[in-house]
């Protein structure tokens, strides 16, 4: 049996946010404090592919902090495929708490369909 899934991503897992980083090839998180141009913000860092500031990652409530100046400081759609890769990622890891084999494709339009198997 199969279902659809829609899911909102609050950003909540160090560990996935590791794995996300590692696989896409990104510096690793730290934890700290980063000024961005609207004052100091702390949390989890991410420095996403050309971008001037690195996005913060608030893992108590979920939340990420970002000043990428509507563009011109990096492109939103690099924060857009860490959550993509982030979501993947933190998906496998609870499967494989659970016991669960996961099976990954990546579609035409670059979505992920990722397939969670019972018993595995």
């Amino acid at each position: 049996m199969s279902h659809i899934v829609t899911i909102k991503t609050r950003v909540t897992d160090p560990a996935a946010v590791t794995a996300a980083c590692q696989r896409l090839g990104l510096a690793m998180p730290v934890q700290g404090t980063a000024r961005l141009y609207g004052g100091e913000v702390t949390g989890l860092l991410v420095q996403l592919p050309g971008w001037q500031y690195p996005a913060v990652f608030d893992s108590a409530s979920g939340t990420v902090q970002f000043d990428n100046f509507q563009g011109a400081w990096g492109e939103e759609r690099e924060l857009h495929r860490f959550l993509q890769i982030y979501t993947a990622e933190k998906c496998r890891l609870e499967a494989r708490k659970r016991g669960q084999q996961v099976t990954e494709t990546v579609l035409e339009d670059g979505s992920i369909r990722l397939q969670i198997q019972e018993g595995c």
